[in-house]
């Protein structure tokens, strides 16, 4: 059967789960999109949207790209699979020249996965092989933060911090710890930055203190986080986070599924905040979503605590079916290529800041309280009232009013109930970036006229 047009029955849809979304609701009204060119999707109804969002956060480069889809049909020719337990692949090789070589510090050891919350899986559940084999085998737990969102599976949900996403799935594991993230436009401990001294980061040590050091094995932080409204930290953050981990041996792991390969400006987030992690996790914009893929870049420190004899066994133990996949390599190659040899991040950096610019001059809305975020990830918090921060009740869901109406008028966005993000491909050009907003300042519009 093919879908052509509107027709599509109702009842088919109802027996698809999308992600976090209610079924009953969307088949009353479905988006069914049917290609992408550029930064535009079309539905099979012909309607055009601008891509706001990279699909979600995942085409960097924009769709359609022939370099990819050219570089897939020739390794279809060559090599789709490779046996995992037996072997690699050229593509693979390839990707871990060309990957590491774009890595802060010595990150050159590569492990392959299907997507992101394999790789930030693997990053925790490598931590604590790490420890063990390294004389401290009671370093197992690991801290994160609220809000943050570190994957779907059981380990990369337990780290998470956001409780609508993962309360339906507990209880989970033990050895989770959470800290408040730095989101300074509402700090949870109630002062001003720089006055505060950046507790947010600070107060880590002493967590890890009250857990007492011996018993812990991991920090996990997003750059930039996500799921809390793109939380941005201060310059200083990450350096404090980088001096305590090393203090008391704890492994800095930087999920970057969201950030990485030119989000932020940079090649990756922790260029942005001038860090190096022990451990990255990729996966999203890696292929900019031509195919399935993610991956961990490991410290050459801690990767040499993974070699030896065979009888010793010291390999990581951990492996995924399609790790390495010879397609999937292909096309995260000629992604990436696009990315560095376009100067791409550069040109999203640009287009970041044209889009700041616009939501700089919708102030006069009186609903814009905070606008935050790198590159060409930026995200903006609605409040009732600017001067006192008050935000609209969660039941106004002013956010989701904002995006519901963008959605009608031919911008996908990701929205929230108190803000919404940007993200669109790196390729977007000044005009479409001002269709954009233009789509968004009307949105915006009608949202404050139906909670007048």
């Amino acid at each position: 059967m093919q879908i052509e047009n509107a027709t599509v029955d109702s009842t088919l849809l109802e027996h698809m789960f999308l992600d976090f979304m209610q079924m009953k609701e969307f088949a009353n009204d479905p988006v069914v999109m049917k290609r992408a060119s550029g930064v535009w999707y079309e539905d099979i109804n012909g309607k055009k949207y601008i891509d706001g969002i990279s699909g979600v956060f995942t085409v960097n480069i924009g769709h359609g790209n022939r370099r990819v889809i050219d570089a897939m049909k020739a390794q279809l020719e060559e090599i789709t699979f490779a046996p995992p337990l037996h072997s690699t692949n050229v593509r693979a090789i390839e990707l871990t020249k060309l990957v590491s070589a774009l890595t802060p510090g010595d990150l050159h050891t590569m492990k392959y996965f299907s997507g992101g919350s394999e790789a930030t899986e693997a990053a925790m559940k490598l931590a604590r092989q790490y420890h063990k084999q390294t004389g401290n085998p009671g370093k197992y737990k690991v801290i994160s933060r609220y809000e943050s969102y570190h994957g779907a599976t059981l380990g990369a949900l337990a780290a998470s911090g956001v409780a609508r996403r993962k309360t339906s799935f507990e209880p989970f594991g033990a050895g989770y710890v959470k800290v408040f993230p730095p989101t300074c436009y509402r700090c949870p401990y109630g002062l001003q930055y720089p006055e505060c001294g950046v507790l947010c980061a600070a107060i880590i040590e002493k967590v890890i203190k009250q857990e007492d050091p011996s018993t812990v094995a991991a920090l996990i932080v997003e750059p930039i986080g996500n799921t809390g409204g793109i939380i941005t930290p201060p310059e200083e953050y990450f350096h404090i986070l980088r001096e305590i981990c090393d203090k008391y041996n704890v492994l800095l792991i930087h999920d970057e599924i969201i950030t990485g390969f030119g989000r932020t400006g940079e090649m990756f987030g922790s260029q942005t905040f001038h860090t190096t992690p022990d451990i990255i996790c990729m996966g999203k914009g890696m292929s900019s979503g031509y195919s399935p893929v993610g991956a961990i870049a490991i410290s050459d420190r801690i990767a040499s605590a993974f070699y030896g004899k065979a009888e010793e066994n010291k390999q990581f133990n951990h492996g995924h079916t399609f790790g390495g996949n010879p397609l999937s390599a292909a096309a995260a190659i000629a992604a990436i290529s696009e990315i560095k040899e376009r100067g791409l991040p550069e040109k999203g950096k640009r287009a970041g800041e044209r889009i700041w610019h616009r939501v700089e001059e919708m102030k006069d809305t009186g609903v814009i309280g905070d606008i935050r975020g790198k590159g060409l990830l930026v995200g903006v918090e609605f409040v009732k009232d600017p001067k006192t921060k008050e935000q609209f009740p969660d039941d106004t869901r002013f956010g989701l009013r904002v995006g519901k109406s963008a959605l009608k008028r031919g911008l996908v966005l990701r929205n929230d109930p108190h803000w919404v993000a940007f993200a669109p491909p790196l390729i977007i050009s000044d005009s479409e970036v001002d269709m954009m907003m233009d789509i968004f300042a009307d949105s915006v519009k009608e949202a404050v006229a139906s909670v007048v």
